[in-house]
């Protein structure tokens, strides 16, 4: 059963095609104006065409000499170092073999950097990582420029890639295109237990042997991490904005579902080229009602933090302008309908086998909460998605998920929900918007007034908690961690500490311009605080002792201090200069500091037709 969608959900995707119809439009015609009767490589010059197919065998040769023989692009972020990548090695070939056994062709077009933000947290790299997804956009670009493809598979999971892929294909948006994942490894040391280690290492009660030893027992194999962060959160969104096959977010890597689903996206991605009977490029699948549909998936699992960022971006790469009033308002009737870590103690594998993103797609619609006639790659809408994947005499298909979820304590229906509402709040006030997830703060927590101490990096914080200057009720304020500023790195340091805090009854919270992302914990937290203050935000204006109240429940995110006063300030501290922002590769990237635009649309570097402030609310 599908119901008409809710009159919310309804409401808001109308105001974002309003609001977007000039720029959709131009995108959508640059789309069509693209498309070709047939194979663009049938427009190449001889040369071209032979230095295309140089390196293939006499038969693929033979194929794309023709204009009948669909031609896929294969784009990876294949490395050995990641886990989550590691499985993506031998995917090239195995899909090659697919594809070719289904009557088409396949090259492997380009790889894209894959970065981790688990290797990089604390460390200078980390100052790289956002940049890194449109480094990924661009290098997708790249490898689909040749004018030699008719759709394209993208093999990739983590954090900033996924998000770039998709940007990338998006500049291509006439072809078709699918997300092939590898699936996350199976679950390690408890959650709980991983984080009763941290906070005894930051209050100095174990050593460095005991932390590295729960942490390795934690992320211990290839596959993507387990916990609900950003990875993972990928991974459930494309499947709901349809740019997976069903199911095929949480196979595990190594097994022969995980083989079946991987052949069968190189399969299907054929009969949805222009030379297929399905023709779905993926400009016009990712349209409002997906972006739509993607910010529910995110509200209803408390998901990463981070796609207050991704799906803005990657909606303005189609020509939407996707903003956080939208997300604000979606949340308020978006149930909770997950406990994963850092949310609760279960990862995704117990999510997975509770029923997983079948049942949570079957209990949205049931409830109008999702656009059920968006498109998608593995049917011909989201309906389709109710489906289980499965081996039934080595044969791949697809049934129908159980009516009920098989652990009430990981997964629910929307009739008993974890929560009325999503798991990301916004909040306003004199010191800017920013975001709060509020899916793992407790209710008594979501209010704090207390006093700011003010820091400009997070190992500064970390020293004032070592000499003991933060047992007290404290707002932490973290500046000229923004895009502008430093590129916006995660501050996962700062978890353990305010945890402590918190654990020993103090009132505790962090306002800061930086990100926390997926692993984002039960401190409230408004982050990605907008303006930033390397922009001239009032963050830049905050002093020690001022008091600030944080209200993620009514939506207020203030410093008490007389509107008067508090605007005659002059900002103080401020951002690295070229000088000292360099090493660890980051002077490459002072042009991305400089052209880099708000979180509010996205930081990203690309820039919109109208600037960057365009679509800033007041």
């Amino acid at each position: 059963m599908t119901t008409s969608p809710h009159p919310v959900l309804a409401q808001v995707t109308a105001r974002i095609s309003a609001r977007s119809s000039a720029r959709r439009d131009a995108y959508l015609s640059r789309v069509r104006d693209a498309r070709t009767a047939g194979p663009a490589r049938g427009g190449l010059g001889c040369a071209n065409l032979a230095h295309g197919f140089a390196a293939c065998g006499p038969a693929d040769k033979l194929r794309l000499r023709g204009d009948v023989t669909p031609n896929i692009a294969i784009v990876s972020a294949y490395n050995d170092m990641l886990s989550a990548h590691q499985p993506l090695k031998d995917y090239p070939d195995r899909l090659k073999a697919a594809i070719a056994a289904a009557g088409g062709t396949a090259q492997f077009a380009g790889g894209v950097p894959a970065m981790c933000d688990g290797i990089t947290q604390g460390r200078a790299g980390m100052e790289l990582s956002l940049f890194s997804r449109d480094v990924v956009a661009m290098a997708t670009a790249v490898a689909l420029s040749h004018d030699m493809f008719d759709g394209a598979l993208l093999l990739g999971v983590c954090d900033k890639i996924v998000p770039g892929l998709v940007i990338g294909a998006l500049a291509f948006g006439h072809l078709p295109a699918i997300l092939v994942p590898a699936g996350p490894m199976a679950s390690g040391l408890p959650n709980a237990q991983k984080a009763a280690i941290r906070k005894r290492f930051a209050a100095g009660e174990v050593g460095r042997d005991e932390l590295l030893e729960a942490e390795s027992a934690s992320y211990h194999s290839a596959g993507t991490c387990t916990f609900y962060g950003t990875a993972n959160s990928n991974q459930l969104l494309m499947e709901v904005m349809g740019l997976h096959l069903p199911g095929a977010s949480f196979v595990p890597p190594g097994t022969a579902l995980r083989d079946a689903l991987t052949d069968a996206a190189g399969r299907r991605v054929l009969e949805l080229t222009d030379l297929g009977d399905h023709y779905t490029p993926v400009g016009e699948l990712l349209d409002e009602r997906a972006f739509v549909n993607g910010v529910v998936a995110l509200l209803a699992t408390g998901g990463s933090t981070n796609h207050t960022l991704h799906l803005v971006a990657m909606a303005a790469a189609a020509g939407i302008e996707l903003t956080w009033d939208d997300f604000d308002e979606l949340s308020k009737v978006t149930p909770l309908l997950t406990r994963l870590y850092p949310n609760g103690t279960a990862d995704v594998n117990h999510f997975h086998a509770a029923g997983g993103t079948a049942f949570l797609i079957g209990e949205l619609l049931d409830a109008g909460l999702l656009h059920a006639d968006a498109r998608t790659v593995g049917g011909d809408t989201l309906a389709d998605y109710r489906r289980t994947p499965g081996l039934h005499e080595d044969e791949l298909r697809w049934t129908p998920v159980p009516a009920e979820s098989g652990d009430p304590s990981v997964l629910r229906p929307v009739a008993e929900p974890f929560d009325e509402h999503g798991g990301l709040h916004t909040v306003r006030g004199n010191l800017g918007r920013a975001v709060v997830k509020v899916s793992a703060v407790r209710p008594e927590h979501r209010l704090i007034e207390a006093p700011a101490r003010v820091f400009e990096s997070q190992e500064a914080l970390q020293q004032a908690f070592a000499a003991g200057e933060l047992d007290r009720d404290v707002v932490a304020v973290v500046r000229y961690q923004g895009p502008r500023a430093n590129g916006m790195p995660e501050l996962h340091r700062l978890t353990p500490p305010l945890s402590v805090l918190q654990d020993r009854g103090h009132r505790v919270a962090l306002v800061t311009d930086g990100r926390m992302s997926g692993a984002s914990g039960a401190v409230p937290a408004a982050i990605h605080v907008s303006p930033e203050a390397a922009a001239g935000g009032p963050l830049a204006r905050v002093r020690d002792g001022d008091v600030v109240r944080l209200d993620a429940d009514k939506g207020l995110l203030e410093v008490l201090v007389p509107d008067d006063e508090f605007a005659a300030r002059e900002p103080s501290g401020g951002a690295p200069d070229a000088a000292a922002w360099s090493g660890t590769g980051r002077e490459l990237f002072h042009a991305f500091r400089n052209a880099v635009g708000p979180a509010e649309q996205g930081a990203g570097v690309f820039g919109t037709p109208d600037g960057w402030d365009a679509a800033v609310p007041a």
